[in-house]
């Protein structure tokens, strides 16, 4: 037992009437860097709290610390004694802080009637920097930071504590390709160390890329432990989701009227002379490394922001959008990368969500909203996008990702548009909400809708674009066809 890091044996979790985990069994070996994989809702979560100490499991809750003590059911103060840390995604840094005092925050939290000596603080916060390799001024403020540099800090911090076992929760979801090798660098190098690290991830390249080995949690059972040499991002796909993924590109060749055409259109610092056009029924792709100039691009298009240079033409003639209605009046609507902050209000209800881009045709005629108009139009759109909603009043907080993110394109669908920009639209979405996402895409540009997919992931454009523009440094570096080229070309373009 000496090479167990962490062990769970057959554990179980009920919340009112559903079951969450159902006799799952978990091992975690020194040094190990693991993947817990599987869709949003299978257990993952849960699991992590339960061996973190945050839930109480209701059967089979026995643990194993390399020396096969069974101690029952975990409290936060033991799993914290014994090194068990989560970084989850949002990181719980205090953004007003230093980079020293959110290091050593910990230790003035275990003695707070101790003083604060900022002098310690910085050579504590030092030697755990040191350790990681990394360049991080202790006297920087957190909210001065970069998000990549932000999971510097929350990594140290943790180290700091004693960790010897570190859950990360999609720690890649917000990095650059090179801030994200940085990341699976420093991931191999703690593993080295003797750290154990859970890896929890969509992005399945790169948990094949760190992890020895994967753990695939569906509908809240096992599905089982496999190793990571010689598996496939099509196989894993199919043991989380139950179902064989089509990985092809797809294979229409629209041939509708152009519907909106750039020229030479320009943002001063942002992109320059970028021309495009955008036909009737395609999917165009447009992809780069982040700080190419997509969403830049994207947001004076919607009418966000205004170009500097150059001209919008819809269907032949010259477009001026000095806000964004008046970009959705002329039928463009807009996908944000952010549905948390900008796509959703997560405490109103679903109806509120999807209804809200059209609230002033749904008014009673005097200028009172009509719920039952609402709620009709929600329930049309919940059919027409195949969205798992139990009650459309509840808050949208309460769906899973993938189908809060088919609320934010059932509210712009709603405007009835012409042009769809689909800002990274699979954002923290799981590999299966990922393909029903993009079904419900080909599908509208198979009615005519003429959309702009943006994305980092090669692996996106190349299976769901027409046609893919890729910009480099806020220009237009290349334009190609999926069905002429192969992913890793694509990808070996994009990060050239």
């Amino acid at each position: 037992m000496g090479d167990i890091a962490l062990r769970a044996d057959h554990v179980s979790k009920v919340f009112g009437h559903s079951r969450v985990l159902d006799d799952v069994s978990f091992e975690l070996r020194r040094g190990e860097v693991l993947c817990l994989a599987g869709e949003n809702g299978c257990g993952k979560s849960t699991l992590i709290k339960i061996l973190n100490g945050v839930h109480a499991p209701e059967a089979g809750a026995v643990f194993s610390f390399g020396d096969d003590t069974a101690i029952g059911h975990i409290t936060p103060r033991e799993a914290r004694a014994r090194g068990i840390h989560v970084i989850w995604q949002d990181l719980a840094l205090f953004a007003h802080l230093s980079v020293a005092e959110n290091i050593v925050f910990d230790d003035y939290v275990a003695n707070p009637m101790r003083p604060l000596s900022y002098r310690a603080a910085r050579q504590q916060a030092r030697e755990v920097i040191e350790r990681l390799g990394v360049q991080l001024d202790p006297d920087t403020r957190v909210e001065e930071l970069s998000i990549a540099r932000r999971q510097l800090v929350a990594i140290a911090r943790v180290l700091r504590a004693g960790a010897r076992i570190i859950f990360m929760d999609e720690p890649t979801a917000s990095l650059t390709r090179n801030e994200v090798r940085t990341l699976l660098d420093l991931t191999r190098a703690l593993s080295a160390q003797g750290i154990s690290i859970v890896f929890v991830s969509h992005r399945l390249a790169e948990v094949l890329a760190v992890c020895q080995r994967v753990t695939v949690l569906r509908n809240g059972k096992l599905v089982g432990t496999y190793p990571t040499e010689g598996m496939t991002q099509a196989r894993l796909s199919q043991l989380m989701t139950g179902q064989e993924l089509n990985l092809v590109p797809r294979q229409t060749a629209p041939s509708g009227e152009p519907v909106l055409e750039l020229r030479g259109l320009s943002r001063r610092g942002e992109f320059e002379d970028v021309s495009l056009t955008l036909n009737r029924g395609e999917i165009l792709g447009l992809t780069g490394l982040l700080g190419a100039g997509r969403t830049e691009l994207a947001h004076v298009v919607f009418g966000m922001t205004q170009p500097t240079a150059g001209e919008m033409r819809m269907h032949g003639k010259r477009l001026t959008l000095r806000s964004n209605r008046d970009a959705i009046r002329h039928g463009i609507a807009y996908v944000s990368e952010d549905r948390l902050n900008l796509g959703l209000v997560q405490s109103q209800s679903i109806n509120m969500n999807t209804a809200v881009t059209v609230l002033g045709e749904l008014e009673k005629p005097r200028g009172f909203l009509a719920p039952w108009r609402v709620r009709a139009l929600t329930a049309e759109w919940i059919r027409r996008l195949g969205t798992k909603v139990s009650d459309a009043e509840l808050a949208v907080s309460s769906l899973s990702g993938g189908n809060q993110q088919r609320v934010v394109i059932a509210k712009w669908l709603a405007t009835k548009p012409e042009v769809l920009i689909l800002d990274c639209p699979t954002v923290g979405v799981d590999i299966g909400a990922k393909a029903g996402i993009f079904e419900i895409i080909r599908q509208l540009a198979d009615d005519g809708m003429a959309i702009i997919l943006i994305s980092d992931e090669a692996g996106e454009i190349w299976m769901n674009a027409d046609r893919v523009i890729v910009l480099r440094e806020g220009r237009v570096s290349q334009e190609l066809t999926p069905a002429d080229t192969t992913e890793e070309s694509l990808e070996e373009i994009i990060n050239a």
